[in-house]
């Protein structure tokens, strides 16, 4: 992968409330009552959801990732959401788009997408003052089958590592069920990126590391929120050299990396997946069988 040319970053309009770090926030955002997160959470991560079903149709070869920013953008605006990458510590677009060997954080430009390359959308949507955070990893026309196997055993991973949360349980029980899965199909874990805790912060506690870490010892509480997201390589797990633009972030040997994100709440039996439709399965092989269809 090469950088292309990144266009200006893409308009808000006033009506649309900001997140703290927004240019143009307000010097005070009204806190959000502890007793109604979870209810907006649900709202929030349901509408990240309707935003990625929206780029994915757009997702063909000849297509720009920047023309996937663009819906993406536009979709988050038309829920009454702010897209939460515009401006978060710098980044200028409003979704993250990483192509083969990028892990996670690329930035949408104007190269298109080829025949046989995967994407990773990454969206994430502010809305009512808290953050829904979704991706999923897509095949661009025909992709070879280990890019297919590739994408479908990342995201049977992050739903084992979904499966495994419940009170009581272990950050590191998570991160265990996915390096299992994972290294079983003879892939990679990534691990200088991690889930992290959300709600009316984009990024807060605790850390959820995708591999087995011993010291990711945090019991599971209900009511606790925070995302899974493992990013899968199929060669060496290992972070390469961050592009100069500060984000874009590549695998060491250059190999292919898809990745999978769920927002998910603790609840007192078990967990609920924040980033699914009411109408949709909540099942691995619903999920993988949508994406290696398109």
């Amino acid at each position: 992968m090469r950088p292309g040319r990144v266009s200006p970053a893409r308009p808000v309009p006033a009506s649309i409330p900001r997140p703290p770090y927004a240019p143009d926030a307000p010097a005070l955002i009204a806190a959000v009552p502890p007793e109604e997160l979870a209810d907006r959470m649900r709202v929030a991560g349901r509408l990240a959801r309707e935003v990625l079903l929206e780029i994915a149709e757009a997702v063909r070869p000849g297509v720009t990732s920047d023309e996937l920013d663009r819906v993406c953008h536009e979709a988050c605006i038309a829920r009454g959401g702010y897209p939460s990458p515009l401006h978060y510590k710098g980044f200028p677009k409003s979704l993250c788009t990483s192509v083969n060997e990028i892990i996670c954080h690329g930035i949408p430009d104007d190269r298109a997408l080829l025949d046989g390359d995967i994407v990773d959308c990454d969206v994430t949507i502010f809305v009512n003052g808290v953050h829904g955070d979704h991706n999923e990893t897509f095949v661009v026309g025909n992709v070879d089958e280990r890019g297919r196997e590739l994408v479908q055993v990342t995201n049977e991973a992050m739903w084992k590592g979904i499966e495994a949360v419940r009170p009581g349980a272990r950050v590191y029980d998570i991160g265990r069920a996915i390096q299992t899965h994972a290294e079983a199909q003879g892939f990679g874990v990534v691990r200088s990126f991690v889930g992290h805790g959300i709600g009316t912060e984009f990024h807060t506690a605790p850390s959820i590391p995708h591999y087995y870490d011993p010291y990711a010892d945090t019991v599971l509480e209900a009511g606790t929120l925070f995302t899974i997201e493992p990013m899968i390589t199929e060669g060496s797990y290992e972070l390469g050299r961050i592009w100069p633009d500060g984000w874009t972030a590549p695998t060491r040997d250059g190999s292919r990396c898809a990745q999978f994100e769920h927002t998910v709440l603790v609840t007192p039996t078990g967990h609920e997946v924040l980033t699914l439709l009411p109408s949709e399965e909540r099942s691995p092989l619903s999920a993988a069988s949508y994406v290696l269809q398109r």
